[in-house]
């Protein structure tokens, strides 16, 4: 089978092999009720996530703090992206908070394929480049394709211990 070549054919295999390992369909979050989140308001969020995936990921260039054998975690690479990930699916919250939860999943929809696009990118620059840039590119890649699995999980509500690493499968 060729490797997708769109982001939504990515997210689609990237599902497959996440059903796959959980062994069962995987949940669609629910979003909050009522109107639609108007499109200013969805670009904004969704400009929110990109930001932080771009600072956690230029910090973690200049720095290599989180860089290990066998890759960074994203947990440890993408704070920011994940905090505001897992505010954004929200379903409960302390019942002496000041407002109630308003989950948006169609904001972090809308990162997937963000991603999605990011890994495909990086695919082919880490094919095509010269050896220093392709390096730079491959990191970023495996960085970058650990966080989409990532929020993946956050996203269909998978307990990350459930799925371990999927990169080699």
């Amino acid at each position: 089978m060729p490797p997708p070549t769109s982001p939504p054919a990515l997210l689609a295999e990237r599902r497959r092999v996440l059903a796959s390992v959980v062994g069962r369909t995987l949940a669609i979050p629910l979003g909050t009720p009522g109107p639609p989140l108007p499109a200013e308001r969805l670009e904004h969020l969704g400009g929110e996530l990109e930001s932080l995936y771009w600072n956690d990921l230029e910090w973690e260039n200049l720095t290599e703090e989180e860089r290990m054998e066998g890759g960074s975690l994203p947990e440890l690479t993408f704070p920011g992206v994940l905090a505001l990930t897992r505010g954004l699916l929200l379903t409960e919250v302390a019942a002496d908070a000041l407002a109630a939860a308003e989950p948006r999943p169609e904001v972090v929809e809308a990162f997937l394929h963000f991603l999605a696009g990011r890994v495909l990118a990086l695919r082919e620059e880490a094919a095509g480049l010269p050896s220093e840039e392709a390096d730079r590119a491959a990191l970023e890649l495996r960085m970058t394709a650990g966080l989409l699995d990532r929020v993946l999980v956050e996203y269909h509500g998978i307990a990350p211990e459930d799925v371990g690493t999927l990169e080699d499968v």
